[in-house]
């Protein structure tokens, strides 16, 4: 499990700050992580064993992988909300122009307002407050009991 989280997770997330997560990636990403715990246990994948089954195996509340990356994704909104720089104006500036035809693409601040619970705006607000937002932040990604 260690060397896990210390060489494959590093790596399968480099970047990952600046992802726009759909739901096939989110998809990918649980599988990805799945298929790397049923290697650490031996279990061949034709063997037909639940998802909860494996991380009960191995003692785990939740899948580790996305949670990192929304923790990321939130640390990096926070830094940059923060500063009056290029990466902010970026984050905020509207584009000139016409949208194309077709279905509006998911956008990154869509992941950061989904994650929280209320607008991006309102986050950039919480985010100047360090404290209030590492609290949020660790409420968006903290272990909720399924109902």
């Amino acid at each position: 499990m260690r060397i896990l989280k210390s060489c494959i997770f590093p790596v399968a997330t480099y970047g990952c700050e600046t992802w726009t997560l759909t739901k096939r990636d989110v998809e990918k990403i649980d599988a990805f992580e799945m298929k790397f715990y049923r290697k650490i246990l031996r279990i061949p994948w034709t063997a037909r064993r639940t998802n909860q089954n494996i991380q009960q195996q191995l003692g785990m509340k939740e899948r580790q992988l996305l949670k990192n990356i929304k923790q990321l994704k939130l640390k990096y909104f926070g830094h940059v909300v923060r500063h009056n720089n290029l990466e902010k104006l970026c984050l905020e500036g509207a584009v000139e122009g016409r949208r194309g035809r077709g279905r509006p693409r998911r956008r990154w601040s869509q992941d950061i307002s989904d994650w929280l619970g209320f607008s991006v705006r309102e986050a950039g607000i919480l985010a100047q407050d360090r404290d209030g937002f590492r609290s949020a932040l660790w409420e968006a990604t903290s272990y909720k009991d399924p109902p």
